[in-house]
């Protein structure tokens, strides 16, 4: 029987993993550097987990099961809300902030297509409590030291604040379910809609030009600073724009001022509560936003006390999309990569030990056990990558001795063994 791969599902080839893994342990670098530590949390979750917050409906989004016990479960879509439940579990009485990253796949049932799929990785940070602005700004600035780190080309970093828009609509007497609806026909660019929600709920014209003057504004601190005057008399909005301007100016102190200010982000997940972001690779077409985040209180799931977390995901699999649309090539790696071949199937015990002494300290090594001709193990070994061959022969054995060659330069020497791991490390 031939066996495919179940739709909207990937296999990774070595090239493709080698990739994989330099992005993703390059991202671990720069968080690990800013001191966040690592959490992993089960691939599946109480199905009650996802739709307290999201409802009903977001089943038909989900691979959702039934264990032998009987127990409703979900494969995650995501992990933010994981994590809420693993702080929820485990880390209440934890000192603030708490720092933390994770890796991992995701699962959502929906139709495949050019960078969607239904198995799915995301890289992803959150702050829980600590001070706001300084955890907004620093978020920002990490995400920005990661892309620039991996070589990503031509990234925008776009912020608002969800704040401005919820305080012109409490302004109005907008009922909450009704904001969630305008909210999310910003989100979606369906400015028709919007049109439609604001006239069916009595929003007069002023109103609907200070929140589409509002939706407008994209550019620099200094156009948000002159649409502030627009808010002077709605006060919650007011001090929601004046919080963005204390994150901006932090966001420049941590080095970083080449983003822009976009009060229409309004990111359609209804947890969010005050600062947005979102970060776009235009080469990447309709599917350009490789990260979202914000700050957002997901602590309402549970009984639980309420705290401030701010955190962001990075779309791995777009970050690895924009890899290939940009022709990324990956920094030449000179460690060494070591092949050991036995000229002679007699000598394959001695190859093992040579292997084995090299993999002692740390030096990538593999042997050829299968016995191949010298010409076929040099195509191998360059295939392969590997950068150096040591050879083993006759008279290598006899003097404790061996072959080594630079695959890069085709120089080869004949050293003794006890000066072959300086040799390699030179």
């Amino acid at each position: 029987m031939d066996f495919k791969k179940p739709r909207g599902t990937r296999d990774f080839l070595f090239d493709e993993m080698e990739e994989r893994k330099y992005v993703e342990n390059t991202i671990r670098s720069v968080v690990e550097s800013y001191g966040f530590k690592e959490i992993k949390t089960p691939i599946f979750e109480d199905l009650e987990l996802f739709t307290t917050r999201s409802g009903e409906g977001i089943k038909d989004e989900l691979y959702h099961f039934q264990d032998k016990g009987g127990r409703d479960l979900a494969l995650r879509p995501e992990i933010t809300a994981s994590v809420a439940r693993l702080y929820n579990n485990n880390l209440q009485r934890e000192a603030k902030p708490l720092k933390m990253y994770y890796f991992g796949s995701c699962f959502r049932y929906e139709r495949p297509q050019a960078g969607r799929y239904r198995q799915f990785w995301q890289f992803g940070i959150e702050v829980i409590g600590g001070t706001p602005i300084y955890n907004e700004a620093e978020i920002i600035a990490m995400a920005n030291d990661a892309l620039s780190k991996i070589n990503i080309q031509n990234y925008e970093i776009a912020i608002g604040h969800l704040g401005i828009i919820k305080g012109v609509l409490s302004k109005i007497n907008i009922p909450s379910e009704i904001q969630t609806q305008i909210i999310a026909s910003i989100d979606k660019q369906d400015y028709e809609l919007l049109d439609k929600l604001l006239t069916d709920n009595n929003v007069t014209e002023e109103y609907k030009t200070i929140i589409n003057d509002l939706i407008n504004v994209k550019g620099s601190r200094e156009d948000l600073e002159a649409f502030k005057s627009t808010l002077k008399n709605i006060p919650e909005s007011y001090e929601a724009a004046e919080e963005l301007n204390n994150i901006l100016e932090t966001l420049e102190v941590f080095g970083f001022n080449d983003y822009t200010v976009n009060l229409s982000i309004a990111r359609g997940l209804d947890y969010y509560t005050g600062l947005v972001f979102e970060i776009y690779v235009p080469d990447l077409g309709a599917e350009k936003q490789i990260t979202g985040g914000g700050t957002y209180n997901l602590m309402g799931l549970f009984d639980a006390e309420e705290v401030e977390s701010t955190g962001f995901a990075f779309g791995f699999d777009r970050i690895m999309e924009a890899y290939k649309r940009q022709n990324i090539q990956l920094p030449e790696n000179d460690s060494p990569r070591v092949l050991v071949i036995p000229v002679k199937k007699e000598f394959k015990n001695e190859a093992i030990l040579i292997a084995q002494q090299l993999r002692r300290e740390n030096i990538i090594a593999d042997i050829d056990l299968k016995g191949k001709k010298l010409k076929k193990n040099l195509s191998y070994a360059n295939t392969h990558k590997f950068n150096k061959v040591i050879m083993i022969g006759q008279k290598e054995v006899e003097d404790n001795a061996v072959t080594l060659k630079d695959m890069a330069s085709g120089d080869q020497v004949t050293i003794p063994q006890d000066e072959l791991i300086t040799k390699i490390q030179e």
